[in-house]
């Protein structure tokens, strides 16, 4: 193999590819990168067996030819040089990264031991990158860390005829978005890791194609596709959150809220709970807490039907709130310990976004 390519290009592939993969195996053929150099371009892949990843990127090729090497040592060589064009060469044992003033030779391991990177399944419909990656950012937030509960890690990614539905959970919030996409096949319902596809909205661009049969599902965008094994279980479904408990109804400016309450969340609990108090035209957000001392503040509302005041922990209000920034925001709150839905008014919203939040045990006074 020999080519020569453009640093940055070469580069961000190899970095994309080292965050789309786990990186948790301790076998070196499983943690190395294949190049594969043809033609006009270099594909670098890699595999663990349970997740895929395949990047083109473009490169002058003298000499064809594919080969192994450790992916990280690789992707940190190419971002710390500075020169415009870097060739890239086999020389004996070694892969060598050539520019003007320097050399960096990295081992070659054993292309035949890896075990492959499979293609991605059947095309199962395209969404826009930009609307897929807002709604990612929100959604995946709200699934679990929690390794020890594989179901809460994942995000549900399923086809409603002409939309496409995500959802996650950690038990105590969940969001629901849907936004619109191009089906080609009706039968895609899927638990993703939310870690990947977190990765994948940070890297995701133009118009995004999802993949999937019984058990892989495949994301596509631009020259880059990543497969992973979908996660077991039975998901929670959003149509089971009946919302018919509903007694009050508060709709305001979502940046006023969310800047009260970081202001008020100062003066939290060591839980940082605070109340939300429905008023006549108002609410109210109330904290306290015996060393930080206790603030209260007031913001306009429209306010119908009851006057249910639940509390919530800070953190979880204020992500719930950031995806409804520059609008209002409608509150439908339940009473008891049922979920409050934070969804927007503005009918012509592309994404229907609910974020439900779990009430907390209110701050003793």
């Amino acid at each position: 193999m020999d080519l020569t390519a453009t640093t940055t290009d070469l580069a961000n592939a190899a970095a994309e590819a080292v965050r789309l993969l786990p990186g948790r195996t301790l076998d070196p053929v499983l943690a190395g990168l294949l190049l594969t150099a043809s033609e006009d371009s270099v594909v670098l892949a890699g595999s663990d067996r349970e997740r895929a990843v395949r990047l083109s990127c473009s490169a002058a090729v003298h000499t064809p030819g594919r080969v192994l090497v450790p992916a990280k040592p690789l992707a940190e060589t190419l971002r710390a040089l500075d020169v415009p064009m870097v060739r890239i060469a086999v020389e004996g044992a070694r892969l060598a990264v050539r520019t003007p003033t320097a050399r960096f030779a990295l081992p070659l391991l054993d292309a035949d031991l890896h075990p492959g990177v499979p293609t991605a399944p059947p095309l199962a419909g395209k969404v826009d990158g930009g609307q897929f990656v807002s709604a990612l950012g929100t959604v995946a937030a709200t699934a679990s860390r929690d390794e020890a509960l594989p179901l809460f890690t994942g995000v549900r990614v399923r086809a409603d005829g002409d939309r496409l539905v995500l959802a996650a959970t950690d038990r105590y919030r969940m969001a629901v978005a849907s936004l619109p996409w191009i089906p080609v096949s009706p039968d895609l319902d899927a638990l993703i890791p939310a870690t990947l596809l977190a990765e994948v909205a940070k890297q995701a661009r133009g118009q995004v194609a999802l993949h999937s049969d019984a058990n892989r599902v495949g994301v596509a965008w631009d020259n880059s596709v990543v497969t992973t094994a979908l996660l077991d279980g039975s998901f929670l479904s959003e149509s089971k959150l009946v919302l018919s408990a509903v007694d009050t109804h508060v709709e305001l400016d979502a940046d006023a809220l969310l800047a009260a309450v970081r202001r008020v969340a100062l003066y939290a609990d060591s839980r940082g709970v605070l109340k939300l108090e429905v008023g006549d035209n108002e609410i109210r957000l109330r904290s306290a807490d015996q060393q930080a001392g206790e603030a209260e503040e007031n913001i306009k509302a429209d306010v119908s039907d009851g006057r249910t005041s639940p509390s919530f922990q800070s953190r979880f209000l204020i992500d719930a709130l950031k995806p409804f920034s520059g609008g209002r925001v409608r509150l439908a709150i339940q009473p008891g310990m049922r979920a409050t839905v934070f969804s927007s008014p503005d009918p012509e919203v592309v994404m229907d976004l609910r974020y439900m939040v779990a009430p907390m045990r209110p701050p003793a006074t």
